[in-house]
């Protein structure tokens, strides 16, 4: 639960009773506490050391000269982390990132991926800010110039401020050839630590893409429900939004990156969700001192398990898991060791799919035959029943008829549906795969240049493309016991398909495209191999005699 804050009068009467106590009580009682112990970094690589804050005798001889332990750089200035992976740029105003570039991937419009929003109001705390809850420090740390100190590798920075009362620490320790870094902050004010919680606001990811903001969450994984959480901007709209509690990670993260931190074993973290112009933002942390490691990369399912197995909870495979997954495996082999390219990979495995449910079509068609065969002795028991209101108790005898007759006959009147039924968890699969899959962004195939995304194209061929086909495999499709008024509004379908389909990812306009391609040659093959069903003729009702 939600820990209750305190009112604002209780807050400045504590204040004003600390004060009173340090003005008075201090020159007398005070004596300098031990530096707290810092965390040991999970990482084999060492963190560089932060300048050392002066000693009380040192800062008593120093006093002459300037404020006690003061520590601050003279101008802003700018430090980069260059490895393998990335490219990150510093500014030692805050000690805050003000770039976060992936090598590896480009966004949609082709430059390198860039996860830190450059076009976030400037009003907002770029990431790596701190945020305090409850008390907060003299000074704005997140406004003040740090003292830098690199590693000699060039893969450490140390940034401290200190104002003689306030003393601020971070430290950032990257590898060469890892998305996994080291984080630690601190935070005292007159010796006491302060807690306080590490801020990436403003958004995270791809901001390229279309409607970047519905892809971005806060998110973390609870340990004691087993269950991943996620919020968006929405969560926040009254305000920040904080859940404490024990997390095997927490962070952010948008359709196919993910930046969140990994407490290892801490007893208790603080999550908050902000919300930034309709942009989710978050915090991390609520102690002193904040010691994490922080994973911002790809939600590719094998870096993830390597680097923990909880974070492969970050690709949300949905409802049908126990198809999608799989789906994802066969895809991802045919497109790595058969045809090289997702898109013919798409075509493939969805040919295979359909082939693998051709006895059902068999058997539906068969359905459907009967079904037609059927349609005169249907139009005459209709017949009979005709201009019956649907409250009218003779028309439950009508259906009973109707069944008797089906049954008597051995049609399944549902038979005709059965293909389409079980398509539809392959459907939602499919989507699920080209929704989550890192492996499929960027992917080309033919003149597309993302399967993840729409064409992009002034008029997408691929809706297009579905509706025809759409229509013509309707027109083939026998429809036993459909009025002829039904028929014509059914041939409205694709178009409705098609503009559904109109604003959906390529990959998965061309996953129903192939399906209708293939149902369309099997169609051709068993209205061939099966004779026609006789003509319906329309019975009319027995005209009443009269008296």
């Amino acid at each position: 639960m939600e820990k209750k804050e305190m009112t604002m009068e209780a807050r400045l009467l504590i204040a004003f009773l600390l004060m009173g106590i340090v003005l008075f009580g201090t020159q007398y009682f005070y004596k300098p506490p031990p530096q707290p112990a810092k965390p040991v970094p999970t990482e084999t690589a060492e963190v560089p050391k932060a300048t050392e804050t002066p000693k009380p005798a040192e800062a008593a001889v120093a006093s002459a000269v300037e404020m006690p332990g003061q520590i601050q750089a003279n101008s802003q200035e700018t430090a980069t982390i260059d490895t393998d992976l990335y490219r990150v740029e510093f500014s030692n105003r805050g000690a805050v990132v003000e770039s976060w570039i992936l090598k590896a991937y480009k966004d949609h419009n082709g430059k390198p991926l860039e996860l830190v929003n450059q076009a976030a109001d400037k009003s907002i705390p770029a990431p790596f800010s701190l945020d305090f809850k409850n008390q907060k420090p003299s000074t704005d740390p997140n406004s003040a110039l740090f003292h830098l100190e690199k590693s000699s590798d060039g893969l450490g920075l140390a940034y401290e401020f200190s104002d003689g009362h306030q003393d601020v620490k971070k430290s950032f320790r990257f590898a060469k050839d890892s998305y996994l870094e080291q984080v630690t902050t601190e935070v005292t004010q007159n010796g006491v630590l302060i807690p306080h919680s590490i801020e990436w606001r403003g958004g995270f990811g791809d901001q390229t893409v279309i409607n970047a903001a519905n892809d971005q969450h806060t998110v973390f994984y609870n340990l004691a429900s087993n269950k991943l959480v996620q919020n968006d901007a929405k969560t926040a709209k009254n305000g920040p939004v904080s859940t404490p509690g024990e997390f095997s990670f927490a962070g952010l993260e948008d359709k196919f990156f993910a930046g969140v931190f990994l407490p290892r074993n801490k007893a208790s973290v603080e999550v908050t969700t902000f919300s930034d112009g309709q942009i989710v933002g978050a915090a991390v942390g609520g102690d002193g001192v904040n010691s994490f490691q922080f994973f911002v990369g790809p939600k590719d399912t094998d870096l993830l398990r390597k680097v923990d197995p909880k974070l492969q909870q970050l690709i949300d495979w949905g409802w049908f898991e126990v198809i999608a997954k799989p789906l994802f495996l066969v895809l991802n082999w045919t497109a790595d060791h058969l045809v090289h390219n997702y898109g013919w990979a798409i075509i493939f495995v969805t040919a295979a799919i359909n082939l693998l449910l051709f006895p059902l079509r068999i058997s539906s068609m068969k359905s459907s035959k009967k079904m037609q065969r059927l349609q005169p002795q249907i139009a005459a028991i209709n017949a009979r029943y005709k201009g019956l209101s649907m409250r009218d108790p003779k028309k439950a005898d009508q259906n009973q008829e109707i069944m008797d007759l089906y049954k008597r006959e051995g049609v399944n009147p549902l038979g005709g549906c059965l293909p389409m039924i079980i398509q539809l968890p392959f459907f939602y699969a499919f989507y699920r795969v080209l929704n989550v899959s890192i492996e499929l962004r960027g992917a080309p195939w033919l003149w597309v240049h993302d399967l993840s995304q729409p064409e992009t194209l002034a008029i997408r061929l691929l809706p297009v493309l579905l509706i025809v086909t759409q229509f013509l495999s309707q027109k083939m499709t026998p429809s036993p016991g459909v009025d002829p008024s039904q028929q014509k509004m059914m041939m409205l379908m694709p178009l409705v398909l098609g503009y559904m389909f109109y604003f959906a990812s390529s990959g998965l306009v061309l996953y129903w495209l192939t399906g209708n391609l293939v149902g369309i040659v099997q169609q051709l093959l068993l209205n061939r191999s099966m004779p026609p069903a006789p003509a319906v003729v329309n019975v009319q009702p027995t005209p009443k005699k009269k008296r």
